[in-house]
C-alpha cells in the first residue's frame, strides 16, 4: 500500500462578506483576499457576467435570510 499524501489547507475570509474559504495553497496576503461577490460589488462597472447569472445569483440572494451565500464560491 502507498501511503497517502496528506494535503494541508487554509482557511481565508472575505474581509467585506465574511464568507470563509478553502484552499491547498497558502495566500500572499489573507488580509486583502475578497469573494467574487464582494469584488463586482466594489466594480459594477467591470460586470461583465451574462443576464442568466446575475438574475440567478439575485434570485438566491432573495431567498436567502441572511443574504449570505456560503455555498456559491464561483
Amino acid at each position: 500500500m502507498s501511503k497517502k499524501k496528506f494535503k494541508e489547507t487554509y482557511v481565508c475570509k472575505c474581509t467585506i462578506t465574511g464568507q470563509e474559504f478553502i484552499t491547498t495553497k497558502r495566500p500572499a496576503n489573507p488580509e486583502e483576499l475578497i469573494s467574487v461577490k464582494a469584488y463586482y460589488q466594489l466594480h459594477q462597472d467591470e460586470d461583465d457576467r451574462p443576464e442568466k447569472i446575475k438574475m440567478r445569483l439575485a434570485s438566491v440572494e432573495a431567498n436567502t435570510p441572511s443574504g449570505d451565500e456560503s455555498d456559491e464560491q464561483s
